[in-house]
């Protein structure tokens, strides 16, 4: 599911995700770039702020490599299915996004750039390399797995939107915790409720 960028494979990683999206649709989807960021389950975002142009400013600690940063970013489109965000300073210079249109739906191709710094002071400050393409790259197959099977639902969009992608990751797991916890307390009772039939209804 990942690797090195075959155009260039000193300077870049690289992701494909494979998506039960058709291509206009997830045209769309990756329209909200935003969004795609926040699905990374190792960025813990403090802001997204929008400015004029295709340009964001950006604060976050990225838990992969536990590194607090703050970006300025623009978003360049190349065409309706390539775009990429290029940031204005720190060791990583671009994120390409090119979307293709598969037999089983549609493969979104995530490669992160790191050619903008000398060879010397990239080894420096190798510290900063985002480690969390792979992880990224699965989360994103799982949010669209389920953005296809739920997304007409419309209570599904609501939370999603509203509620789960402005959370950090940490609160994304409690709140899956408690989801399962609940599920398992109201089996138990109605399991509590089906045995007392059983036995007393009767």
């Amino acid at each position: 599911m990942s690797g090195q960028d075959p155009e260039s494979t000193r300077d870049a990683a690289w992701v494909a995700v494979e998506t039960p999206l058709a291509l206009p649709a997830l045209r769309d989807f990756c329209a909200d770039v935003e969004r795609l960021f926040r699905i990374n389950p190792y960025l813990e975002f403090q802001a997204w702020q929008r400015g004029a142009a295709d340009s964001c400013h950006a604060r976050f600690r990225n838990l992969s490599n536990q590194q607090d940063v703050v970006l300025d970013l623009r978003i360049e489109r190349a065409s309706p299915d390539a775009f990429s965000v290029v940031y204005a300073d720190g060791i990583k210079a671009r994120t390409r996004f090119v979307l293709e249109a598969t037999a089983a739906g549609s493969r979104l191709t995530i490669t992160d750039e790191y050619s903008r710094l000398p060879d010397a002071e990239r080894a420096q400050r190798i510290a900063e390399v985002d480690k969390s393409l792979n992880a990224w790259g699965w989360a994103l197959h799982e949010y669209l797995r389920h953005e296809r099977r739920w997304g007409g639902f419309a209570p599904w969009r609501w939370y999603m939107r509203r509620l789960w992608l402005p959370m950090t990751p940490r609160s994304r797991r409690i709140t899956y915790m408690l989801v399962l916890l609940s599920a398992a307390e109201l089996v138990l009772v109605l399991l509590g409720a089906l045995i007392y039939w059983i036995e007393f209804a009767h």
